[in-house]
């Protein structure tokens, strides 16, 4: 049995090797060894549109995670909704959580097919950062409040936001993160580019992910939350298939053991999926550097079964769950409070923080409002709703 050496052999390996090698030299060696050709080497990174010197002892995807995890756009993502708000429990996800949930199928898909896990890390702790108080029952109040002036969008809203309106360093506006990671969220806003030129594999790995989780955990927060019944989940095609294969290794799980254990399989079979099918087109192609995946078909997909079985429940949640009365009520008053404070910041623009009425020359009065608003978090949006705009009997 070949046994591989692991992560601190190699690192001590390295060290023995190259003795007077700097940490950023090991770096770059240990990448070498433990990356495909095909991935995104720190080597061959762009740089950052602000040009900076290299750090000791972090590679320049390492430094995008840190300071995405330290930015105030990535805390506040823990009071942000994903689907239901604090009003329906507290058990479903934030955005926060849900970001977590990526990143973390996303590291594990890019550690199989030998990719680049700090770039996929920072890609997917940054792929929520634009979205608004309420989710997209947000995002779409402040599309309308825009309408006629380029609309909101909540991953054009996260690029404005890494790249100036995050405030933390004094030689440059935003975070200065790399360009690729700055691609990444690109590739999310303009879909014609990516049918140009395919993004990146660490980019792919992230949509992926992001789809992984969200058809799971959304349908694990509307059963705790009793918007649907398990035996209900358990008549779409993915989830009986899934209880199935869980009932072939523990015949006898009911309730909210056998929701668990199903919840488990769905990860498992979704990422496992990806790694058999997006492996085997790796090894059957001739990709030696990240030029040749640019070129190449868009690779990190799932099995035809997997989509089909994918887009039912997909349909379901949207017809039982997105649409649930419940639901629906808290999205058309969070959407009418939004509406409300937009059009009271707008008339009374002395209200907005000196960040933001500084931008109003420069971005005008209405992008300048929206995003103040799209940086609230769903707790302080109403919080000011109540102070500014509820009248005082």
């Amino acid at each position: 049995m070949v046994v591989m050496p692991s992560i601190v052999d190699l690192s001590v390996n390295l060290a023995m090797a190259y003795p007077t090698s700097t940490n950023d030299d090991l770096m770059l060696a240990r990448e070498r060894l433990l990356l495909a050709p095909y991935a995104m080497h720190s080597a061959d990174t762009a740089g950052r549109k602000h040009p900076e010197p290299p750090h000791p002892y972090r590679g320049p995807f390492h430094r995008d995670r840190d300071r995405i995890v330290h930015s105030a756009a990535y805390r506040r993502l823990s009071s942000k909704m994903q689907v239901f708000t604090g009003e329906l429990g507290d058990y479903h996800r934030t955005r926060l959580t849900h970001t977590h949930e990526v990143a973390s199928v996303a590291r594990t898909l890019a550690r199989a097919l030998k990719l680049n896990e700090d770039l996929v890390e920072a890609l997917a702790l940054a792929h929520d950062l634009g979205h608004p108080p309420f989710g997209h029952a947000g995002e779409d109040a402040l599309n309308e409040c825009l309408a006629g002036e380029g609309g909101f969008s909540h991953n054009r809203h996260g690029l404005r936001l890494i790249e100036e309106l995050e405030q933390r360093y004094p030689e440059f506006p935003g975070l200065n993160l790399s360009l690729e990671v700055l691609e990444g969220q690109a590739t999310r806003i303009d879909k014609q580019a990516v049918a140009l030129q395919r993004p990146l594999l660490e980019v792919q790995v992230v949509e992926a992910a992001d789809s992984v989780a969200y058809d799971t955990h959304d349908a694990d927060d509307a059963l705790e939350l009793g918007l649907v019944s398990l035996p209900e989940l358990l008549l779409v095609p993915l989830w009986s298939e899934a209880a199935k294969r869980v009932r072939l290794r523990y015949a006898a799980l009911a309730g909210k053991v056998l929701k668990r254990a199903v919840l488990h399989e769905l990860i498992d079979w979704q990422v496992s999926d990806l790694v058999t099918r997006v492996g085997a087109r790796l090894a059957a192609g001739d990709l030696a550097s990240t030029f040749d995946v640019r070129r190449a078909a868009y690779l990190v997909e799932t099995s035809q079964e997997l989509i089909e079985l994918k887009r039912e429940l997909e349909a379901f949640l949207r017809d039982r769950v997105y649409r649930h009365p419940d639901v629906l009520r808290v999205r058309l008053d969070a959407q009418a409070m939004l509406r409300e404070m937009f059009a009271g910041y707008v008339a009374r623009p002395e209200l907005l923080p000196a960040s933001f009425s500084g931008r109003i020359e420069r971005v005008g009065l209405r992008r300048s409002v929206s995003d103040y608003l799209a940086g609230m978090t769903d707790r302080y949006a109403q919080q000011e709703y109540r102070r500014l705009f509820t009248p005082r009997c």
